[in-house]
């Protein structure tokens, strides 16, 4: 049975209710749906717990999709009691954890903006996020913040709108990154767009974003590094330089 990923059409959902369709030889749960974003593209799964009708709990270390991106896979911690075909559930997302990642996804297409160089890797995390772009050119990471900041305070809408998979195979251009296939097999492409009417970029992607830049925050480029004649990466962190 496929899972509902009801994530995608609301990134703020942080509980909900699901059934449990399956529960795999390794432990992991399966549900109806799930506000439980899976790791795609950077971006690592959530972590909470799910809330059985006794009030107890299942912790979940982490959130993967299955032998497809239909099902969506909740791998309990060590030694969590495990729940009957059927039963309905209560899911909570930690949400602090999940926010923080929102806020970081975010930087990181903003990121794409000011440096609009193909991305070669990415990934997204809590206190640091990293992303590789295949450029040879030697750029300073003090303006490269400034116009991050510059786009974080100006304070533009973030949203989604929806395109099929035929739109996205036949306008491939529109895709930035070179080696992460962008949410394609569930009929429709979620395009995450900053600005109004896609004013300031508009992607293809699967992750979690905040509503409207400002709620980055302090962001900053920490580091770039040389990994190659043609490859620089980046190290975005929270808060301001030291």
């Amino acid at each position: 049975m496929t899972t509902l990923p009801l994530y995608r059409d609301d990134f703020y959902l942080s509980t909900a209710e699901a059934v449990v369709t399956a529960i795999h030889e390794d432990g992991a749960i399966a549900l109806d749906q799930t506000c439980f974003y899976a790791a795609s593209g950077g971006q690592p799964g959530d972590t909470g717990f799910l809330e059985r009708a006794d009030g107890s709990r299942i912790e979940l270390g982490e959130t993967r999709h299955g032998a497809d991106k239909s099902v969506i896979m909740h791998h309990p911690l060590p030694d969590q009691p495990v729940p009957q075909l059927g039963e309905k559930l209560v899911l909570h997302v930690n949400w602090p954890r999940r926010y923080k990642l929102m806020r970081m996804h975010t930087a990181c297409h903003l990121l794409s903006v000011v440096c609009s160089y193909p991305i070669t890797g990415a990934s997204v995390g809590e206190e640091e996020s990293r992303i590789d772009f295949d450029m040879s050119e030697t750029i300073d990471k003090d303006a490269v913040t400034a116009d991050l900041m510059r786009l974080v305070n100006e304070n533009h809408p973030v949203y989604v709108s929806w395109i099929t998979d035929e739109d996205l195979a036949s306008n491939p251009g529109i895709v930035k990154s070179k080696n992460v296939r962008p949410p394609m097999g569930l009929g429709r492409v979620s395009l995450v767009c900053i600005g109004e009417n896609s004013a300031v970029d508009s992607q293809p992607c699967g992750g979690t974003h905040v509503s409207e830049t400002q709620e980055v925050g302090a962001i900053h480029i920490a580091k770039i590094e040389k990994k190659g004649k043609e490859n620089r990466r980046f190290r975005i962190r929270f808060g301001t330089p030291e």
